[in-house]
């Protein structure tokens, strides 16, 4: 899930992510959009952008369906990993769900 927000000077990522997954999590098991007890996933990765990046970051969002039709989110996560000099084990990587793998 992408979630682009503007972030004032007073909060933290950890209090809005908090939040989120709390109220997201109460609305799917509310609704009974899954079957058994929705939760998300421990940790979350968050990143700052400029300005006037942000047309372009608002497509990428709108377009994900079409874009990871071509590559898998978890391709594209560990590339944005790489490209940024991020050090990491991939066997603590998050397993994703697509319903139409990519083959990576």
């Amino acid at each position: 899930m992408h979630i682009f927000f503007e972030l004032p000077l007073t909060t933290n990522v950890a209090d809005v992510m908090r939040v989120v997954k709390t109220n997201s999590s109460k609305w799917v098991n509310e609704q009974r959009f899954v079957p058994g007890t929705f939760r998300w996933q421990e940790g979350y990765w968050a990143c700052s952008r400029q300005v006037s990046c942000f047309d372009t970051i608002i497509q990428y969002i709108k377009n994900q369906e079409a874009h990871h039709s071509k590559k898998s989110f978890r391709r594209e996560y560990v590339e944005l990993l790489e490209e940024h000099g991020v050090d990491f084990n991939g066997k603590y990587l998050f397993d994703t769900f697509d319903e139409n793998p990519v083959k990576d």
